[in-house]
């Protein structure tokens, strides 16, 4: 006898994914997903471990003590040796002083070379106007100097100065045996003065034997003073002009040749001459005589 119920029928295994299981895949196929996992998550996880192992002081010894030691390696290598030193431009005298202000002891390493504080120290110098430093090929450190040059002597507060045309000191001198030739300024404010009180050497070439020194007076004029004790006092403003027209009377007239003490031009306009002692008792004994032949 045959049942009622329908018999149920049985299925193969169905391919298709589930849901979930199908989500995921398309999850799985989205490109930051798959860029994150597989590039950022273990470059991540490479870069704690490694952190974690250089977190450990004896790592961190381990590394800088070979560090070091490449590094010592290196500097010892004949090739980045510098073993002397070239001066160029610079006389004897400030040659030494260079050296003796650097202190270098050679040989000496490349990389413990400063080129900028070498030139800075060299620089500071009074005597030098430009440095240039460079490290040549062969293990050669070389040093060209340009050298100011003296032009004149200021004498100011018991000191000796020799100063380049710009009124640079270059050094002090005790004495001014063997400068003879540099011609001497003094007073406060002559350095600031230096190319005026060239100026006024240049012009005054024709009377340059008879003159000692220029004073500068209160930081803003020149006295040009002579042998003889004779004295121009020049004005503030256009001082060669004003000499050369003194020096156009001496042609003329032989002014600084008679018995003069100070020829005035502080006032261009009119020039006052102050007798010496001898040529002033020889006036007044003159206008003596005249007025006695006048009473009489």
């Amino acid at each position: 006898m045959r049942t009622l119920t329908r018999p149920r029928r049985r299925y193969g295994h169905d391919p298709a994914p589930s849901r979930t299981a199908y989500r995921l895949t398309r999850f799985w196929l989205s490109p930051w997903l798959r860029w994150t996992v597989t590039t950022v998550l273990p470059v991540c996880a490479l870069t704690g471990a490694v952190g974690f192992w250089l977190m450990q002081p004896a790592q961190q010894q381990r590394i800088v003590a070979g560090a070091t030691q490449i590094r010592a390696s290196v500097e010892a290598r004949p090739e980045f040796q510098i073993r002397q030193m070239a001066i160029t431009g610079a006389s004897p005298v400030l040659a030494e002083t260079i050296r003796q202000r650097i202190g270098l002891d050679f040989p000496v390493s490349w990389f413990h070379l400063d080129t900028h504080e070498i030139h800075d120290t060299v620089a500071a110098l009074d005597a030098v106007a430009d440095a240039r430093v460079t490290v040549e090929l062969g293990g050669a450190l070389h040093i060209d100097v340009r050298e100011r040059e003296p032009v004149v002597l200021w004498r100011h507060d018991g000191a000796l100065e020799m100063l380049d045309a710009t009124g640079h000191r270059i050094a002090y001198i005790d004495r001014r045996d063997g400068l003879s030739f540099l011609p001497l300024v003094t007073g406060d404010g002559a350095d600031a003065a230096v190319p005026e009180a060239l100026a006024l050497f240049d012009a005054g070439k024709p009377i340059m034997k008879r003159v000692r020194a220029l004073m500068r007076q209160g930081a803003r004029r020149w006295d040009v003073v002579l042998d003889r004790g004779q004295v121009i006092e020049l004005p503030e403003t256009e001082p060669v002009s004003a000499l050369e027209r003194v020096l156009a009377m001496q042609d003329s007239t032989g002014l600084l040749t008679r018995d003069v003490a100070i020829v005035d031009i502080r006032d261009p306009a009119r020039l006052t001459v102050r007798l010496g002692p001898a040529a002033a008792e020889n006036l007044e004994t003159t206008r003596s005589f005249g007025k006695g032949i006048v009473s009489q």
